[in-house]
């Protein structure tokens, strides 16, 4: 993921150069990271309703084939060949989502290494100095600290200190008075660290209740149209009450989710959060129109 945190890097200190805010930064890193990912975003959206059209029949596939596996992989097979949908069709863009998801975590967390590019050994020698001069520093994000401690490292009067190495480190934190170098769990008594990391799990709520709206449908009228007779309706029984129960599946990680990464999002940079919150709100506006261009009928 290191490969891939340091190409977005390149992408994001261009943006800061021309910015020069980190918090700006960011917001617009993340709008052209969506922007470039808007054909994969299409693509997926029209998969999930393709899935979506195809539960009904595949949960009758599997009632009317469920004591005899061989023909009934033999008829999901062709489910999914006559509706032209691989049942791998996920697995791309969610591993393009974990690599977005691990490799901008690295980029945050090292932003000096993977955004500015500054060389190892300079940074290990600025963390430590602030360890001699602070022995009880979190040293979960060391690249962090330095940063936070610019200001200070240059009042020093030291040799090894070098002015023109701390101003190359430099980052404009300020976000509309939020240090994005803070750590939520580091700075309990300040309630404003905490803003974003809410917003953030508010816009996951949000943007997961959307995506499980756009699932339902009406399988069972269009099966019952299909065949009217009492066996008919006793099959499609059984494939609601399968599907509640998948719904309610869904729902329950719904709900899970934005908890872990709530419970991430205050052991990590506030930088961290805000880009969560940004890509949020971003697949909130993405779902919505899409859902508008992309029917269910194609």
């Amino acid at each position: 993921m290191a490969f891939f945190a340091n190409l977005f890097g390149y992408l994001l200190n261009f943006i800061y150069n021309f910015i020069g805010n980190y918090g700006w930064a960011i917001i617009l890193f993340s709008i052209v990271i969506k922007i470039v990912m808007i054909p994969l975003s299409v693509k997926q959206q029209k998969t999930m309703k393709k899935n979506t059209k195809i539960q009904a029949k595949m949960k009758e596939i599997q009632f009317k084939y469920k004591n005899d596996p061989e023909k009934l992989n033999q008829a999901t097979m062709q489910l999914y060949k006559d509706e032209k949908l691989s049942p791998f069709s996920g697995c791309f863009s969610a591993i393009i989502q974990l690599i977005l998801l691990i490799s901008i975590f690295y980029l945050v967390r090292s932003p000096l290494t993977y955004m500015k590019k500054i060389e190892t050994p300079t940074i290990e020698k600025y963390y430590n100095i602030i360890k001699e001069e602070n022995s009880s520093t979190g040293g979960a994000y060391p690249e962090i600290e330095i940063i936070r401690e610019i200001p200070n490292l240059k009042n020093k009067q030291r040799e090894d200190i070098n002015t023109e190495e701390l101003n190359n480190m430099n980052l404009n934190m300020d976000f509309f008075g939020l240090d994005l170098s803070q750590i939520p769990s580091q700075n309990k008594s300040d309630w404003k660290v905490f803003v974003i990391p809410v917003l953030y799990v508010i816009a996951s709520f949000i943007s997961m209740k959307i995506s499980l709206g756009t699932q339902g449908s009406k399988k069972k009228e269009k099966l019952l149209n299909e065949d009217n007779t009492k066996a008919a309706e006793q099959t499609v029984d059984q494939i609601e009450g399968m599907t509640e129960a998948m719904q309610q599946a869904n729902k329950n990680m719904s709900m899970i989710f934005p908890i872990m990464y709530l419970a991430v999002a205050i052991i990590a940079p506030l930088g961290l959060a805000l880009y969560w919150l940004v890509n949020s709100i971003l697949m909130i506006v993405e779902r919505l129109i899409l859902n508008k261009v992309i029917k269910d009928d194609e």
